[in-house]
């Protein structure tokens, strides 16, 4: 697995809100989702097994909407570290068309001791 993750999803009923387009709400849990994915596909390699990301800060922009039986391609990355802080774009397309582009800013928690680890700054020439 590289440096950028994706995968596509068909819009079904449960992803609607009642203007007939994807919620908001579900952007912001698509993104938290695929940045997971993302992060579960490389942690072993990375050393990281068992260490985990917090999210601290988010910024989403609602470009076009989205409807029932499209299909969406969402693809994400992080971006250089900037220090202990790790940005990670998500964005979503439709039609080859960027609908949706976020940008979130994360660190690295190490699961044992509970405390902000800091990566090295090459750590993501490794993925």
């Amino acid at each position: 697995m590289g440096l950028i993750f994706e995968k596509q999803i068909l819009i079904t009923e449960e992803h609607i809100d009642g203007n007939n387009h994807v919620n908001n709400v579900q952007y912001v849990k698509w993104v938290e989702e695929i940045a997971g994915e993302h992060w579960n596909s490389v942690k072993d390699k990375l050393g990281f097994p068992n260490d985990i990301w917090m999210l601290l800060d988010h910024h989403i922009q609602y470009k076009k909407q989205v409807y029932l039986n499209d299909l969406i391609t969402i693809k994400t990355y992080p971006k250089s570290p900037e220090g202990i802080r790790q940005p990670r774009k998500v964005e979503f397309y439709c039609n080859d068309q960027l609908v949706v582009d976020s940008l979130t800013l994360w660190v690295f928690i190490n699961k044992e001791t509970q405390k902000i680890q800091r990566l090295d700054e090459d750590w993501l020439n490794k993925i």
